[in-house]
């Protein structure tokens, strides 16, 4: 009898990406085999987002297309999590019938029992939010289980946040910040080295307060947490590891000890994701975000004085209730003082249960539109004026797969997190490998690099993600 196999459909951030790829090795450790596609699979599971309405308008599309698929073979089903089935619970099973189960951000272990009672016809819905940490022990990944992200991994380091900014959803689809205890984290970065990993991304939703909680309450030592940076430093000595990323942290967490951290660990890549969402205090004070801008380019400053060379790149809203022209001209003001090497920016989007949803002062979506266009506008000049800075630089890519760019080219990131594009002599390089370039080119979006060559002890490795569906590496954003 052959195995039940199963395709994942994935959106939203590294976060949902991350947790995709333990609902994967879940899976595989439950007999399950990947697809080659959504038509040969038995169970297609959709993990969701919902940091922004068009995230959720895009899974209830979805919702009816997999709808006609199910009606297309004997035996199928369809389970949704991640952060729209956190919000909406049984709703999604009331609204589409052809949804078998409905899981939450805290339950993905429960993700391989719901499968098999709704092959039974049994349909369910746990959105429970679990504060144990009992919910992080999941087994190691399964060796059949597709290696998503070759030279790379994802590791949680908490999840949840407590800051309830008037324009967020998180905590109530993520919850209440916990922290893993250090030593698991350590142990399963030392797991990933020696599975041939040399990039680790730490993850959080806001990953620089990890163990804050646990340390207010006097239970470090129980839980067996460490400060962020004394984790950061553990981590730095494992064998194996070249690169550290962390995202996303929040302005108000950065410490001495963090800052420091970007001067003295060798391992630490010289790029900072650090969220702003607005240059303007009144709109800072109405997001509930508890920093200045003066005090967030003060931060800037710390950084840089720490690591000069360091790319600071941010996440802005445009639009926000009560949002007036002098406060967008604002954030394009300190978006030209701070220099940002990139930032995503998206206009203001109303979340279900958020304080923002009750503030006055609606901007119009012409108004919205036309800022997010100036600002986006002056990003592009900024970061093209970045990457001509830096024609001539040598750099060492870790490839991450074939380029957008087509052509049969290879991409990859530099320590500051650039997409480079390799134009020659990349032939024998694959997925996990890292190259050794020069820059030679600059454009909007990337860098091109020249005279790549493959270094020592590069191991091929295979496999696609493609649209979302579990098939292994999918190309460089």
């Amino acid at each position: 009898m052959q195995r039940p196999r199963y395709a994942l459909r994935t959106y939203g951030c590294q976060m949902n990406q991350h947790d995709s790829e333990k609902l994967a090795s879940l899976l595989h450790h439950a007999g399950y085999g990947l697809a080659p596609g959504e038509d040969e699979a038995d169970l297609v599971l959709v993990n969701t987002c919902s940091i922004r309405d068009k995230a959720e308008h895009k899974l209830y599309s979805d919702l009816g297309v997999l709808s006609a698929w199910k009606r297309g073979g004997e035996g199928r089903a369809i389970g949704v999590g991640g952060c729209v089935a956190q919000q909406e619970g049984d709703r999604i099973l009331k609204r589409f019938p052809a949804v078998d189960f409905v899981f939450g951000t805290h339950n993905l272990k429960l993700v391989p029992a719901m499968a098999s009672a709704a092959f039974e016809g049994r349909r369910s819905v746990d959105v429970a939010e679990r504060r144990s940490l009992d919910r992080f022990e999941l087994p190691e990944r399964h060796p059949d289980c597709p290696d998503l992200t070759p030279g790379r991994a994802w590791i949680t380091v908490m999840e949840g946040c407590d800051m309830f900014c008037s324009f967020c959803i998180v905590p109530t689809t993520r919850g209440r910040e916990i922290s893993r205890p250090g030593e698991w984290i350590i142990s399963e970065v030392e797991a990933a080295a020696r599975r041939g990993v040399s990039e680790v991304t730490l993850l959080g939703q806001t990953v620089n307060a990890y163990g804050r909680q646990e340390a207010r309450r006097g239970h470090a030592q129980k839980v067996g947490t460490l400060p962020f940076a004394d984790l950061l430093a553990r981590l730095d000595a494992i064998p194996g590891i070249e690169r550290i990323r962390y995202t996303s942290p929040h302005p108000i967490f950065f410490d001495e000890a963090l800052i420091e951290a970007h001067a003295s660990l060798g391992s630490l890549c010289p790029h900072v994701h650090l969220p702003l969402q607005s240059g303007s205090d009144r709109i800072l004070e109405r997001m509930r975000r508890r920093y200045s801008a003066r005090s967030y380019v003060a931060l800037v400053q710390a950084l840089r004085r720490a690591r000069p060379d360091v790319a600071i790149t941010t996440d802005l809203i445009v639009g926000f209730p009560g949002e007036t022209e002098a406060d967008f001209e604002a954030t394009l003001s300190l978006v030209e003082e701070v220099g940002f090497v990139d930032h995503y920016s998206f206009k203001y989007s109303p979340r279900p249960g958020t304080a923002a949803g009750a503030l006055d002062g609606e901007v119009g979506p012409d108004v919205a539109q036309e800022r997010l266009e100036r600002l986006q506008d002056a990003q592009r000049r900024l970061t093209l004026d970045y990457h001509r800075s830096r024609v001539g630089d040598k750099a060492r890519v870790l490839v991450e797969g074939q380029s957008r760019r087509g052509n049969g080219q290879w991409a990859g990131r530099d320590p500051y997190h650039r997409v480079v594009n390799l134009v020659s002599g990349a032939k024998s390089v694959c997925p996990g490998a890292f190259v050794e370039v020069e820059i030679v080119e600059a454009t909007p979006h990337s860098l091109i690099g020249e005279d790549a060559c493959a270094m020592p002890e590069a191991s091929p490795r295979e496999g696609l993600w493609i649209e979302g569906v579990a098939k292994g590496v999918g190309s460089p954003a």
